[in-house]
């Protein structure tokens, strides 16, 4: 269980769009991505996270529902699933950790997170909307690991397979972080539910990603989510 039950930094671990630092962006600085329709407002604290990380979470990432921004599935993680989710931390502070959140639910930042119920259980649902459940997958140099799903789980829900651009920045973020290969991504993505049976391996490795980076950094794998 973590020290500090209110952090002033967290390490929100993204497993979707925001995954690609430069999605991210939009979330913390404001704009409008290429190939979306929505404009964000961004973070009341427009800094750019203080450091990136590759990690590996146990869980399922399952694309369900529909974009209003992209057309197709939303990527959801549910920590209880048997599998794993390759995801990239970021390290913001707790106060853009509620705003990102915020507006993954359309709503403009501003209020608050107390986020000592999902840091000493593990799991804390805030509403019934689509990313209001917070998910502790554990610590990084004393600093939690936190992101945010649905209140349901992958067997509740009926799969929809993933638009390209909405697949791509997940693909690229991924393979920006250096841990894994153009491979390893593709064969990750097409096995997840919802995109099995729409995307191929040779579909997704055909969507143009970045150069491979020079050197990899460290990965962190964590076994499951934090006590329940």
């Amino acid at each position: 269980m973590p020290g500090d039950l209110r952090p002033e930094y967290v390490w929100y671990t993204a497993y979707g769009s925001n995954t690609d630092v430069e999605r991210l962006r939009l979330y913390i600085q404001g704009g409008r991505s290429d190939g979306a329709s929505r404009i964000y407002p961004g973070c009341r604290d427009r800094r750019m996270p203080r450091r990136s990380m590759p990690v590996e979470m146990a869980g399922v990432m399952y694309f369900a529902t529909e974009s209003a921004v992209w057309g197709g599935g939303r990527a959801f993680y549910d920590a209880w699933g048997e599998g794993r989710v390759l995801a990239r931390a970021h390290l913001v502070t707790a106060g853009q950790f509620a705003d990102i959140a915020a507006q993954e639910m359309y709503r403009e930042p501003g209020p608050e997170l107390d986020l000592r119920d999902v840091l000493t259980r593990g799991k804390a649902t805030l509403g019934d909307g689509r990313y209001e459940t917070l998910v502790y997958a554990g610590q990084r140099d004393g600093v939690p690991l936190l992101t945010f799903t649905a209140p349901w789980g992958l067997t509740d829900v009926r799969g929809n397979p993933p638009s390209a651009p909405y697949l791509r920045h997940i693909a690229s973020g991924l393979h920006s972080t250096g841990a894994w290969d153009t491979e390893t991504i593709a064969s990750y993505l097409a096995a997840c539910p919802g995109a099995a049976g729409h995307w191929t391996e040779a579909a997704v490795t055909d969507l143009p990603l970045p150069p491979t980076p020079p050197s990899t950094t460290d990965r962190t794998v964590w076994s499951g989510p934090g006590p329940s």
